[in-house]
């Protein structure tokens, strides 16, 4: 398949209503049947032939990627029909598209639903204990050797990583910034018709944007699947701190001589204290540590974590 079937298979991929548009398209244009052009001449079309079915953005996109050229001021032909259609026809377009839409997978949704069975470690010290004494069968032996505002750190670093990698991995930026950019468009332009004073375009543009709200929520979508993976691995950490130092009524495992820490202008508080009354010492070291590192780990492995 040429370049035009590929751009068309792309634009359905992207969003599926342009597959209704490119149909339209091929109608308004004499290109609809499967037949060359009677007096092989190049057929045009312009603006007010499909305004009625196409939105402004649809009608944008097909000129900006070239499936609709300048016929010489005469309108816009459409590029290598026989490819569009052929794309229109390809079962693989649908079947992206869905795959696409569907977003998850078996083991993300599995992943989830374990990241919540552990959230009532966190209140109940019956299951913290259990699921803390799992944890300290892998972080026992860094706790064994180094002190616990080091294990801390490295803790830290390790959760600073995988959630860096996750990020990097299971997010497509690339998908995410172009959403964002439709919609940061689509927002400028009802600005624009809105001052101007244009109802029929803000009625479509109003289109638009319910149209794209589908693709929002795909985004949306798109970043808290690596969340719950995150939150799978994160929280026995979390937990196994909370059943380390002793917090919400645990009992505490850890020795007289690890219970505090020295903060720079702070001075030596234990590690259960809170500092302006809400946030616990050992926490507040964890989350700089982390995001310190984060930042490290995303500059040295030129990782993207955020919409392009």
């Amino acid at each position: 398949m040429g370049r035009t079937g590929e751009k068309a298979r792309s634009l359905v991929a992207e969003d599926p209503a342009f597959a209704e548009a490119l149909t339209v398209v091929l109608d308004r244009a004499g290109h609809a049947a499967d037949e060359p052009t009677a007096d092989g001449g190049t057929h045009t079309i312009r603006w007010a032939d499909v305004s009625d079915d196409l939105t402004s953005g649809q009608w944008g996109r097909l000129i900006e990627t070239g499936i609709l050229y300048d016929a010489d001021g005469d309108g816009f032909a459409v590029s290598d029909p026989d490819e569009i259609r052929a794309a229109l026809g390809d079962d693989s377009v649908e079947t992206t598209t869905e795959d696409e839409g569907s977003g998850w997978s078996t083991y993300d949704k599995l992943a989830g639903l374990g990241a919540l069975a552990f959230f009532p470690a966190y209140w109940f010290p019956e299951i913290r204990n259990v699921v803390g004494s799992a944890a300290n069968v892998l972080i026992g032996p860094f706790d064994a050797i180094l002190p616990f505002y080091a294990v801390v750190i490295v803790l830290s670093v390790l959760t600073g990583l995988y959630s860096t990698l996750l990020q990097s991995n299971l997010m497509d930026t690339e998908k995410m910034g172009a959403i964002q950019e439709q919609m940061n468009e689509i927002q400028e332009r009802r600005k624009e018709a809105k001052e101007r004073g244009d109802d029929a375009a803000l009625d479509r543009i109003q289109d638009e944007q319910m149209d794209a709200m589908g693709d929002q929520l795909g985004m949306f979508k798109e970043q808290f699947r690596p969340m719950v993976w995150i939150m799978l691995l994160t929280i026995p950490v979390f937990v196994w701190m909370y059943w380390k130092i002793g917090i919400r009524g645990g009992a505490g495992h850890i020795g007289s001589a690890e219970s505090s820490i020295v903060l720079p202008m702070l001075g030596r508080m234990e590690w259960t204290d809170q500092i302006g009354g809400f946030i616990w010492v050992w926490l507040l070291w964890y989350f700089l540590i982390s995001i310190a590192f984060r930042q490290i780990i995303q500059k040295s492995l030129n990782l993207t974590t955020t919409p392009t």
